[in-house]
Parts: structure tokens; C-alpha cells; sequence
């Protein structure tokens, strides 16, 4: 007792603590020190209907009696010119998290742990540092949380400490899980609205369920786990159903919403189905697809702009407003997107063929622009962006079309431009790519997408002008100045 008494201080239940919270579940915890063995270290227990549900970003700052251990050793793999400036890297960790419990970090266990430490270093060294720097693979497995995922009678499942990995390895049978999920229901919801526990709501072609509720509490597999509501799209009619994630019930609710307002709005439906031209049209889009599919995208793409603003429609009278709202603006917003539609597939069309006869002589410049055009005009590009940013495209095809004349004229001058952009879009790609991994929808990224592809046009074809001031210098105090 005597013996133990120094080294066992510091074991608290504030420093290791029995259980994390999710979603208002307390999930389990448990520590073992042995080195060498699969779990080693901190462990989280998930139910298999959670494991999405699992803040992956969270779980980064595994708990505080482990965090001072992990941040030293992320200080140890910075590159030499910047760690001796945080010597000792002891007291720079200690400093750290001194930092944060005292509110002084931005992000702090909510934000992702390697973009707070970034600021920290960067401040306390006065030097910038590249986020890769940091050499995740020199950590000891422990430095990272161990996921154990069991089902409904407590058997473990599987267990790594890759989230990403488990969630993949998963994905069907949670889905499935939710999929039969039952909607608990109070004793007192049910006297006040007549409702039963029951799995989903089949079989809807109008707004006749009432309120959307924001949370479910549903039933999986004899637990009680919170699910998110969505309106999923089942072909000709809509479902109500719970998801195990926000993110899956948006997707998902968008595309039933739009279902739902189709069934609402048939009369116009038909109409945009039946404009003049569209046929014409159709032999112009069939790089991307068929007749058929043109009409249910420009379907689709009418009905988001004219009734999905935000906030979405969340009872029975909202969606009745926006249906008003939209029976007289859809065959004109349609038009719209018909005429953005055959100057995009116009325009592009020339454009990759003078790619394929350029693609020997300029490989690198060729393939920079062959990304582009895959990202700004995808099969469904109509359904994938907003019809004000369409808008844009035309601009951005001739600004492509302005670098190919100059590409022939003076291939360095392209080359040393792709020198000036690249850096910007490898940050963003990755940071972006990072973000989507985690389950974290970042609307400042998304606007950051944008803001390169104005650069592009300011860069390869100025005389084209942009909506806002873009230059490279901007940019880079853009992204150095974002929130962490």
C-alpha cells in the first residue's frame, strides 16, 4: 500500500473515467496496461447500433490521463527546427493541456486534437507547421483508442482501433439494425396523439404524420438508442424511418422530401416532363445519361430549388406553403436548368476533345484539367449542385478553355501557375477528405472548394473577371486565418 501509494495518485475517476457519454448513453471504458497486446491501453465498448453514432473526432483526445502521453509523443515527430523550440516537450504538453482546461484552446475535445495542438505550436514556436508533419504512424497503438463493438448479448464482434475500418466492416448489418428499429413511444405521447410503438410509416403520399420530431427514440435489438428522423424516398411513395446518424437522415430526407413534393405537385411534374426542346436536349446530355434520366434530374433539380430552402419544411403547413409556393415557379425554374443544361454539355463536349489531341504534349497540365471537369460536371451534376452555383459554370469552361490556348503558347507559364495553385488545393483536399472520414460536414471547406475555383479563373484567364477579389496571397491568409 505504502509502495503504490505515489505511483496511483494520479488515478482518478475524473483522469479515467468509467464511461463516455454518447448521445446521453454512458458507453463503457476500460484500461489495461499491456504493452504489446491488441488492447493495450483505453477501450470504448459500442453497441453495434452506436457505432456510427461514435464521435470519432472526440475519441482522438482518448481521456485525460492518457491525452499528456499522446501529446508528447505527437511533439517528439514534428520536424527538428520546430521541436526545439518546445523543449522540453514535457512541460510544452503539460502547457497544452493547461492551455485548454482553462478554455484557452479553440476546439478543445470538440474540434479534431491535431488542428488544435497545430495552433498551439505554431503560437508557442512562431513558426508554421504543415499538419502531415505530425507522424501518426510513429504513436504507439495505445496513443489511439481501441473500439470494441458487441451485439445485443454482449459478444464481441469485432475490434480495431480504425473507427473507419469497423463502421465499413458494419455498415449493412447496422443499417439493417435500424431498419427494424421500433419508435418507442410514451404512454403519454400515445394518449395525446393516438400513436403506437411501431417500426416506420409506410406507404405515405402526403404530410399526414404530423410534426417531424428532431429525435427518435427507438428500440434496437431490446436497447434504447437515439435514432434521427427522415423521410426516405421509396420509389411512389415516402417512408418515415429513424437513421443512426444525422448525416444519413439528411442525405436521405432531402431526396424524400423531394419524392413528397413530386406526389404534391404531379400537375407540374408532368409539365416539366413534357417541355419543348427537351428531346433535342437529350441527344446533347447523352455523355451523362439517358432521356430518361434527364427528365427525373431536371425533376429533381426544379423541385430542391423552388422548395427545399432552408429550413426545411417540418409539418404538414410549412409544406403546404412551399407546394403553393412552387406550382407556378417550377416550369420556369426548369426552363432555367434547360438552358444551363445544353450550354454546359455544349460547351464541354469541345473542350474534352482538345484534351485527348493536347494530352501527349502536356500529361500533367491535361490531367490537372481532366480532375477539374470530373468534379464540375459528374453524370448528375444537374441534382449535385445549386442551380445559383451552376450559374458559375459556363465561366469556369471558358476559363478552361482560355488555359488550353495558352497552354500551347507558353507551357511554363502554365507550369509555374500550377505551382502557385496546387499547394492551396492539396491542403484543402486534404483537410476536406479528413473532415468526410469523421462524419464532420465543414460548410467553411466547402466554401473554400469555391474560392479555388475562382482562383483558377483569376490565375488562367484574368480577363474573365470574378464575382470577388481572389489571389493566391489571399487565399493562403484564407486558410491560415479559418477558425481551428
Amino acid at each position: 500500500e505504502q509502495l503504490m501509494r505515489h505511483e496511483a495518485e494520479g488515478v482518478t475517476s475524473e483522469r479515467f473515467p468509467p464511461s463516455l457519454e454518447v448521445l446521453g448513453k454512458a458507453l463503457k471504458l476500460d484500461y489495461r496496461h499491456t504493452p504489446g497486446e491488441p488492447d493495450d491501453g483505453v477501450s470504448l465498448t459500442v453497441p453495434l447500433a452506436m457505432l456510427n453514432q461514435i464521435p470519432a473526432t472526440r475519441c482522438e483526445w482518448l481521456v485525460p490521463g492518457l491525452l499528456e502521453e499522446k501529446v508528447t509523443a505527437l511533439l517528439k515527430t514534428v520536424p527538428q527546427k520546430i521541436r526545439h523550440r518546445l523543449q522540453p516537450l514535457q512541460e510544452s504538453a503539460e502547457d497544452f493541456i493547461r492551455a485548454g482546461e482553462a478554455g484557452e484552446i479553440h476546439g478543445w475535445h470538440d474540434g479534431p486534437l491535431l488542428d488544435a495542438l497545430q495552433g498551439f505550436i505554431e503560437e508557442r514556436a512562431h513558426l508554421k507547421l504543415a499538419q502531415e508533419s505530425f507522424r501518426l504512424e510513429n504513436l504507439p497503438p495505445h496513443c489511439f483508442m481501441n473500439y470494441q463493438v458487441i451485439d445485443e448479448h454482449g459478444r464481441v464482434l469485432g475490434k480495431s482501433r480504425q473507427l473507419s475500418a469497423l463502421r465499413t466492416r458494419f455498415k449493412e448489418a447496422v443499417a439493417a439494425k435500424f431498419d427494424k428499429a421500433q419508435v418507442t413511444v410514451s404512454k403519454k405521447e400515445s394518449t395525446e396523439t393516438g400513436a403506437n410503438s411501431k417500426t416506420v410509416q409506410n406507404g405515405l403520399y402526403s404530410w399526414s404524420f404530423g410534426p417531424l420530431p428532431e429525435l427518435l427514440a427507438v428500440c434496437v435489438d431490446g436497447r434504447e438508442v437515439i435514432g434521427f428522423p427522415a423521410l426516405r424516398d421509396d420509389g411512389d411513395s415516402v417512408s418515415l424511418r429513424p437513421f443512426d446518424t444525422p448525416e444519413e437522415a439528411a442525405k436521405t430526407h432531402r431526396r424524400g422530401l423531394i419524392r413528397l413534393f413530386a406526389i404534391a405537385l404531379k400537375d407540374q411534374v408532368k409539365a416539366i416532363e413534357r417541355l419543348p426542346g427537351l428531346r433535342e436536349l437529350a441527344l446533347q446530355y447523352r455523355d451523362f445519361g439517358n432521356e430518361s434520366e434527364l427528365k427525373t434530374r431536371l425533376v429533381e433539380a426544379t423541385l430542391a430549388h423552388s422548395c427545399l430552402a432552408d429550413p426545411l419544411p417540418t409539418d404538414a403547413d410549412t409544406f403546404a406553403a412551399r407546394c403553393q409556393h412552387a406550382r407556378s415557379r417550377a416550369p420556369l425554374l426548369a426552363q432555367e436548368f434547360m438552358r444551363l443544361t445544353a450550354q454546359l454539355v455544349t460547351e464541354s463536349g469541345p473542350i474534352k476533345k482538345r484534351l485527348g489531341t493536347l494530352a501527349k504534349a502536356f500529361p500533367e497540365a491535361i490531367a490537372d484539367i481532366r480532375s477539374q471537369l470530373d468534379k464540375l460536371l459528374p453524370d448528375n451534376f444537374l441534382v449535385t449542385f445549386a442551380c445559383d452555383r451552376l450559374q458559375h459554370f459556363p465561366r469556369y469552361l471558358k476559363a478552361i478553355s482560355v488555359r488550353l490556348d495558352k497552354l500551347r503558347e507558353d507551357p511554363s507559364r502554365d507550369t509555374r501557375l500550377m505551382a502557385e495553385w496546387q499547394p492551396l488545393h492539396q491542403l484543402w483536399e486534404r483537410e476536406y477528405l479528413t473532415r468526410v472520414r469523421s462524419g464532420i460536414n465543414d460548410p467553411a471547406l466547402e466554401d473554400f472548394r469555391w474560392l479555388l475555383e475562382e482562383l483558377r479563373v483569376s490565375l488562367w484567364a484574368q480577363t474573365l473577371k470574378t464575382p470577388m477579389s481572389v489571389s493566391v496571397k489571399r487565399l493562403w491568409k484564407v486558410w491560415e486565418g479559418r477558425g481551428r
